[in-house]
């Protein structure tokens, strides 16, 4: 009986064939006799030909287009590190009979905490106050003065999985927290005790934006021009969501012109940015590359859900967290469960 293959995107590993991500384990699969996995691909974009011959992808940054299915039809699931989908082909994936899952349980507290470290960075002007020590001889330290969160009004865009979670980090602070969030259940921002608003008033009034929603059409360019001369001249703008879901010309304009006092960013709309990017020389935002909330717990969780998903599918299981829920009702996927619990057991 052949084994359950399953593929890991390329970037799991360095040129020289160390992990890049140790925390991310693969000892369960390395344990189970039924299974084998191999890396596949290497550029941006992978390959139908390089996923053929297997039952699962466990994918993190590269693309898979409608081009990167695999002609035998074999492929049953991709486990998608994190909780973005907007690399994934879902129409494609719901065609060919393949499950998408993502793992939001990994990325909600590490996504939060990010939020607040940029939170707490800018308003206590950290990079100034690092620069101030280190240049010496501190004479200009009061005028760097920082800014106070009791009392001011923090807008979080989104609250979804993280967004709600970035609510929860933030209470002790003693602000007043509003959102938008036009397809959430009013009685959800009743349980967080916090008040829901339209997107005008959220971003006239807020002293703090925190931006956590997914990229799509929708969504994309959220934060233009028009919303950022919206925003409080002493406003701070924190996206940790994609880097498109905010207009980088429109926000640079902004930063450049002191119309808005800062931003902190873990996502660009191109990444890594070019070298020339103006953004990269501003001196009031805060930047890192997209892996802020990069830590060993967030890769050791990531890498349990991503593999309970992969064996609930190799013994037959629907998994949880499947973003293409169409699919559970394709004769394509729920024949290929069939024929795995034939082979492996239920």
């Amino acid at each position: 009986m052949s084994k359950f293959r399953v593929a890991l995107s390329w970037d799991f590993r360095l040129p020289d064939g160390s992990p890049s991500m140790p925390d991310f384990s693969f000892a369960r699969l390395e344990a189970d006799p039924d299974v084998e996995y191999a890396y596949v691909g290497g550029g941006p974009v992978l390959g139908a030909d390089e996923l053929a011959g297997f039952d699962a992808l466990i994918l993190m940054m590269p693309r898979f287009g409608g081009q990167s299915v695999p002609k035998d039809g074999r492929l049953s699931i991709i486990a998608r590190g994190g909780v973005g989908y907007d690399t994934v082909d879902l129409d494609a994936c719901t065609e060919n009979g393949t499950a998408l899952v993502i793992a939001p349980d990994s990325v909600r507290r590490p996504v939060a905490v990010s939020v607040v470290t940029l939170l707490l960075a800018l308003t206590g002007r950290l990079l100034d106050m690092d620069r101030i020590t280190r240049r010496g001889p501190w004479n200009d330290r009061t005028e760097y003065t920082g800014i106070g969160l009791i009392g001011r009004t923090f807008g979080q865009i989104g609250i979804g999985n993280i967004g709600s979670e970035v609510v929860r980090l933030i209470k002790p602070f003693d602000m007043r927290v509003i959102a938008h969030d036009p397809y959430v259940d009013p009685t959800k921002a009743d349980d967080l005790g916090i008040e829901l608003v339209d997107r005008d008033t959220l971003f006239r009034t807020s002293d703090f934006i925190s931006v956590c929603c997914p990229l799509n059409e929708e969504t994309r360019g959220l934060v233009n021009a028009e919303r950022l001369a919206e925003m409080k001249p002493s406003a701070l703008l924190i996206n940790t969501s994609r880097g498109p879901v905010v207009d980088q010309a429109d926000l640079t304009r902004a930063l450049q012109e002191r119309r808005i006092a800062g931003a902190g960013l873990d996502v660009l709309e191109k990444e890594p940015p070019d070298p020339d990017d103006p953004i990269l020389r501003l001196d009031n935002v805060i930047l890192a590359p997209h892996a802020l909330c990069w830590t060993d717990q967030l890769f050791s969780v990531m890498a349990d859900k991503d593999i309970d998903a992969v064996l609930d599918v190799m013994h037959g299981r629907v998994p949880r967290n499947i973003v293409n829920t169409a699919v559970c009702d394709s004769p394509k996927f729920t024949a290929k469960l069939a024929a795995y619990r034939e082979r492996f057991g239920g």
